[in-house]
């Protein structure tokens, strides 16, 4: 097989892989629910129920990384790291990478983190409730 078969070959199976996890939905099972962002245009995973007085039930799928700050205050820790849409060729969306806020007694957030030919990311595409810091790993 030549260079040019061999990469045709790759870039058609990465996209038609991509495509068959985008069209799948998660299992709604053990408190997970993929909800619809503020606008509509995404969708984004909630993991756990949040007590009424706690800070994550102010949060909603689509808002801010700013606005969640002035909202709930500032994480404990944080990190970043590379998403699986870093590697769809010509991918010019805003979650090539991520970062995973961790709020103590809370859980995580996570946030896109922008993507390729510096587009801004900052959207917050999930929330963990979990107390046990197991969401920051």
């Amino acid at each position: 097989m030549n260079m040019k078969m061999f990469l045709i070959l790759a870039f058609v199976t990465t996209i038609s892989a991509c495509a068959s996890r985008e069209a799948q939905k998660p299992v709604a099972s053990n408190g997970t629910r993929v909800v619809k962002s503020m606008d509509g245009s995404y969708e984004g995973i909630i993991v756990g129920t949040a007590n009424p007085d706690s800070k994550f039930s102010k949060l909603k799928i689509g808002m801010k990384k700013p606005d969640v700050q002035v909202l709930i205050g500032m994480p404990n820790d944080t990190y970043s790291y590379q998403s699986g849409k870093s590697w769809i060729p010509f991918y010019f969306g805003n979650d090539a990478r991520r970062i995973n806020a961790y709020y103590e007694g809370e859980g995580c957030l996570i946030y896109t983190a922008g993507g390729a030919f510096g587009i801004p990311g900052g959207q917050l595409i999930g929330i963990y409730v979990d107390k046990t810091r197991n969401c920051f790993k």
